[in-house]
């Protein structure tokens, strides 16, 4: 009976957040799935390996279907022995997206507990976490993986305190199960930000023990913790080494070339710049909607209803009713300093209110910590208007440089003010009668000054947004003052919203001080009102609207009657959509196409196309096997036209062009004739002859064409350097001629070339990644270490409580 007294409140709470998580995403009861952007984007780009797949049993670890080709190591490869990755799977049993919405809650609550937060409050805390604006967005745009790794943190920070606290078993075999998962859910700017965040815990907890000369336990906790880490890292070893390979291979590795596209001299070898990293950066003033929704008004895409000033505008210029109805329904108000936002980040008026009252009453000083967690966030997320710190942190800080879009770094902030929340609202209640009402008074003067202060600097703002002079010219004046004046209009009414929720809390809290209220009934409605202020803020922008039927998701992309007319060609070729400018995954959906949608997508294809596509260099596309071009019409239709120069699969050169170095390779395309002449870096790659007898009649004939193996034919009556019109990559594909290995190497700066023997041969290229091999044999092992060190940890476990 005691064990179930024990843990029938988590029971109930687990229960409640399957529950909520359905009925929030309620339409995946009714087989509807939610159509999210990214996602589809994603469903482009993974197609071929998908079906591939499906219909081979195989997995290829490559797509010919993007960027000309790549490894599909950040397309949701599968790699063996990934037991971690269905320990994740068992844990997402909900359908998507509400298991992401589960998981959540239930880390969070997690380490509610592990902080000795009561079930009840800790309940309506992981609801608070859960529910934040920001979280919820992410999971309507489709940013699955960082939604994932954002879930674990709470659980990885868990098992740090409890390690820290000399709970070596438990809070080591949490951080390694909880670290696994987060590495397995592959979204490393979130795990990196997470390791920022450690390192603020673990100086709280370094600073006393070495000033008390508590070395041994401090020398245990970091024991546990390496190996925890280790491990960790070794039941995701194939991913993170084929992630680690590929970097270089991408946009996030070091450029090899010294100019810039217009001719000027670059600044900088890394492929992102200052201003990429910065781009999405948090305005200093915009911080505030973290406490009123829409103090810059929300989003680009904000719905406005009849009796907004645009409406009215509207009206006034003679626009039918439902048309203005309509055209509302979707404004442009948002004028912070980001280039696009669907939401605002907002994390709550009542977990802002308790958050002050934890600060003023919390007699625990981890609270510092994740004070300290949410101040180095908040300014790290102003990026360029912070330049100070942000330019500090590129420089030195390892790695920081590696991943842009700096102000969702919020995240940390959005996980620790609900947990100053809940430490404030538990605290309460353990006060006496006088303190608890000299805390509310405290808390509520912060709390609603800063309303009043905001409310009072209305005048200080101009409301002008980033696009207005665009709606100046294309709309006039008259426009833009409509916008402005509804945007103050969103910035005084949230802000009265978030003032009217603050006061409602601290009146249900004056009720309990009054004795009118039993605790658990103030608990209730103040966890209430928290959840409400959050959740109707988060049905504005992600709501039922966004689901659809399955199969409209899972085929995002409709065939035109350009891709009807391209596909009636059955051969091997490569298409180019003009007006996607290698940004759109929809080609890829349904062609082998040169462009693609991806954060990491192969950095000497974008440079092919920066340097020389975009310049209009036909013989690039040529050399691509560019065999169809999608352009655009004036009125907006598109259409294909053919490319009769289109170089084919395979060809044989009579020439090559012997250079020094990336810039080198990169000008000799400017005037390249591709059919004849290839260009080699003999810095990288040797090569003995410089010319070759190119027989008239010889043929290169494309046999098989799979993903991850090709072959051809060949026939020659000399010694020839044959082009292939594939992507090389010299970290998997390997080349065999009449099935033994050949040397091959990179020509044209992106393309595969091989010396092949006169007469007839057997060519084939098969993509046989050692990274995956090697990884999952260190996978393996780790995974049978991670399944003995648990057997042991609850052996020891049971036999330590025995003993007591």
């Amino acid at each position: 009976m005691k064990i179930i007294n024990k843990f029938y409140p988590h029971a109930l709470a687990i229960l409640g957040f399957v529950l909520l998580s359905l009925i929030y995403f309620y339409p995946v009861l009714q087989g509807k799935q939610i159509f999210q952007s990214d996602i589809a984007q994603y469903t482009g780009m993974a197609k071929e390996q998908n079906d591939f797949r499906a219909s081979d049993h195989v997995e290829p670890y490559w797509t010919n279907s993007a960027f000309g080709g790549m490894p599909t190591y950040q397309l949701g490869a599968k790699y063996p022995h990934d037991y971690i990755g269905m320990i994740d799977d068992v844990l997402r049993f909900l359908p998507r997206p509400a298991d992401y919405l589960f998981l959540y809650f239930l880390g969070f609550y997690g380490l509610m507990l592990v902080l000795k937060i009561d079930p009840l409050k800790a309940f309506f805390g992981a609801l608070a976490f859960g529910f934040s604006t920001y979280l919820i967005i992410i999971l309507g745009v489709g940013h699955n993986a960082k939604a994932h790794a954002i879930a674990y943190m709470p659980l990885v920070i868990a098992g740090f305190i409890l390690v820290f606290r000399k709970k070596y078993i438990l809070g080591g075999l949490l951080t390694m199960f909880a670290t696994a998962l987060e590495i397995n859910a592959n979204h490393f700017q979130m795990t990196y930000y997470l390791l920022l965040f450690l390192l603020i815990l673990s100086g709280y907890f370094i600073f006393p023990a070495v000033k008390e000369k508590e070395y041994k336990s401090l020398l245990y906790s970091f024991g546990v913790l390496a190996v925890a880490g280790i491990f960790a890292l070794g039941a995701n070893a194939t991913n993170l080494l084929a992630t680690a390979e590929y970097a270089d291979f991408s946009t996030r590795g070091k450029s090899e070339l010294t100019f810039n596209p217009d001719g000027s001299k670059t600044t900088s070898n890394s492929a992102m710049t200052r201003d990429y990293i910065t781009e999405y950066s948090y305005g200093i003033a915009e911080s505030f909607n973290l406490i009123a929704p829409r103090l810059f008004g929300g989003s680009n895409n904000e719905a406005l209803g009849t009796d907004s000033k645009m409406y009215n505008f509207m009206i006034g210029q003679g626009v039918p009713e439902a048309q203005a109805n309509d055209f509302v329904s979707g404004m442009p108000t948002y004028w912070g300093d980001q280039p696009i936002v669907a939401a605002p980040a907002y994390i709550g008026a009542v977990v802002f209110f308790l958050g002050i009252l934890a600060l003023f009453i919390d007699k625990r000083k981890i609270k510092y910590v994740f004070l300290s967690g949410a101040i180095v966030a908040l300014v790290l997320s102003w990026g360029k208007n912070f330049p100070i710190l942000t330019d500090f942190f590129i420089d030195y800080v390892p790695m920081y440089n590696k991943f842009r879009a700096v102000s969702s770094i919020q995240v940390i902030l959005e996980l620790c003010f609900p947990v100053l929340a809940i430490m404030g609202l538990q605290s309460f209640f353990k006060l006496e009668k006088e303190l608890q009402w000299k805390a509310l008074w405290q808390s509520g003067t912060v709390a609603l000054g800063a309303i009043l202060i905001l409310f009072f600097s209305k005048s200080m703002f101009s409301f002008s947004g980033g696009s207005d002079s665009y709606f100046l010219e294309s709309y006039g004046p008259g426009f833009v003052d409509a916008l402005k004046e509804d945007r103050r209009s969103l910035y005084s009414a949230d802000l009265l919203r978030s003032g009217f929720f603050i006061l409602l809390s601290a009146g249900v809290l004056w009720l309990f001080i009054k004795n009118r209220l039993a605790s658990n009934t103030a608990i209730i409605f103040v966890g209430l009102l928290m959840i409400f202020d959050l959740f109707f803020v988060d049905k504005k922008y992600v709501s039922g609207k966004d689901f659809m039927s399955g199969r409209e998701v899972e085929a995002p992309f409709q065939e035109k009657p350009s891709d009807v007319e391209i596909l009636k060609d059955t051969t091997h070729y490569r298409v180019f959509e003009v007006s996607g400018n290698l940004s759109s995954a929809r080609t890829s959906y349904f062609h082998k196409s040169i462009g693609g949608y991806s954060a990491v997508k192969p950095r000497r294809m974008q440079q092919l196309f920066d340097y020389q596509i975009a310049k209009s260099n036909m013989e690039i596309l040529n050399m691509l096997n560019v065999k169809y071009v999608i352009q655009t019409d004036k009125e907006g239709k598109e259409f294909p036209t053919s490319n009769p120069n289109a170089n084919g699969n395979a060809w044989f050169v009579s020439e090559v062009k012997l250079v020094n170095s990336a810039d080198e390779e990169m000008k000799a395309l400017d005037s390249l004739d591709s059919k004849n002449v290839v260009v080699v870096n003999q810095k990288e790659f040797e090569i003995k002859n410089k010319a070759f007898a190119k027989d008239s009649l010889a043929t290169i004939t494309l046999d098989s064409h799979k993903p991850n193996d090709l072959k051809y034919t060949s026939i020659n009556s000399n010694e020839g350097l044959a082009v292939f019109s594939e992507m090389y990559y010299g970290k998997g594909w390997n080349a065999y001629v009449d099935g033994k290995k050949t040397d091959h190497f990179r020509v044209d700066y992106v393309l595969r070339g091989l010396q092949i023997p006169a007469g007839k041969h057997t060519i084939e290229f098969k993509f046989e990644p050692q990274v995956v091999k090697t990884g999952g044999t260190i996978v393996l092992f780790s995974s049978i270490g991670m399944l003995l060190l648990l057997v042991g940890g609850i052996y020891f476990e049971r036999k330590k409580n025995r003993g007591n």
